[in-house]
């Protein structure tokens, strides 16, 4: 579809401010839905979260197409709060979208929602799995994802698409904890930091978002994992991503044992007495800094017509010309 005015939640973040970015630039109108003012320009914001019924509905009315993306992504918190917000949230603007007329919704979505602690190399986009998932934000964005599947029909076309470890200049979540505790002294390489790990640079990630919106004719109904297709060495990636600020790359390897049981016991101290920041270390964060997890790219391309317009080498070369 090619849709006139959409629908962008959670746009005060990274990814979701550079999407409703790429759709003002191709002329579309844009609306959002955050706690806070966007900060795009050239946006309409409507203030609230998706689970305020108010703001939702208003943010749904006129617009053709949703792009969401606003979910509760941490590592540790209340699970009822994970529930209220990546669950029940995405059900009830699903809900709203429909009554409203929307004909298009993108559900910005995980890997981790199929992850399940072992390595992942080379598959495509493996069923949802809320019942093995790791964690509270996996587990409850994997039954965000088959609610929305399922609420895919004629008159509301619905897609799923997972960005993988999205990243780039700007980036307050992957690169700038990487270089901040790396340059603190405190990012560890757990294991042999040999595992093969896809990313996706945040214009690859904002491309293949909005060819999906395009291709909903194929893409609803399915879901996708959307990467920049160059899997890396977790262990070189993070040390390029320290050299493009000048900070010296980790050196210090802990066992994975180790760093899965530093995991649990930080999140029992996160769970007693919360901190302002992430835990430094969870089990959720061990496996994935030690398992594989690279993904098939055929289908995605194919069905969204798309290939990543950039890739990891100019991504980090633009990476260090930012810093």
């Amino acid at each position: 579809m090619t849709p006139t005015s959409v629908l962008v939640t959670g746009a005060s973040g990274y990814l979701g401010g550079a999407v409703a970015a790429a759709l003002l630039a191709d002329g579309v109108r844009v609306r959002t839905l955050q706690r806070r003012p966007s900060g795009v320009p050239g946006a309409e914001d409507v203030l609230g979260t998706v689970t305020d019924a108010d703001a939702r509905r208003a943010a749904v009315q006129g617009v053709d197409a949703v792009v969401h993306l606003a979910a509760k992504v941490t590592f540790t918190g209340d699970p009822a709060e994970f529930a209220a917000i990546n669950v029940q949230g995405t059900r009830d603007l699903l809900h709203d979208a429909k009554d409203a007329g929307v004909r298009g919704f993108v559900h910005v979505s995980s890997p981790s929602v199929a992850h399940t602690g072992r390595s992942i190399m080379g598959e495509g986009a493996a069923p949802a799995e809320p019942q093995r998932a790791r964690g509270e934000y996996a587990r409850t964005k994997a039954a965000a994802e088959l609610i929305a599947l399922a609420a895919d029909e004629p008159g509301l076309a619905v897609t799923a698409v997972r960005p993988h470890l999205v990243w780039g200049p700007g980036d307050p979540q992957l690169v700038a904890r990487v270089q901040d505790r790396a340059r603190r002294g405190r990012l560890p390489i757990v294991g042999t930091g040999a595992a093969l790990v896809d990313t996706c640079y945040i214009d690859d990630a904002v491309t293949g978002l909005l060819a999906a919106l395009r291709r909903l004719e194929v893409t609803h109904g399915n879901a996708y994992v959307l990467t920049s297709g160059e899997p890396r060495p977790i262990g070189e990636l993070f040390a390029d991503f320290c050299r493009a600020a000048g900070v010296r790359p980790p050196s210090r390897h802990v066992p994975v044992p180790v760093a899965k049981a530093v995991g649990a016991a930080a999140e029992l101290v996160w769970r007693i007495r919360p901190g302002d920041d992430e835990p430094p270390m969870t089990r959720f964060l061990a496996e994935q800094l030690s398992t594989a997890h690279w993904f098939d790219q055929r289908r995605t391309r194919r069905d969204l017509d798309w290939t990543p317009p950039v890739g990891v080498r100019r991504g980090l070369e633009r990476l260090a010309a930012h810093a």
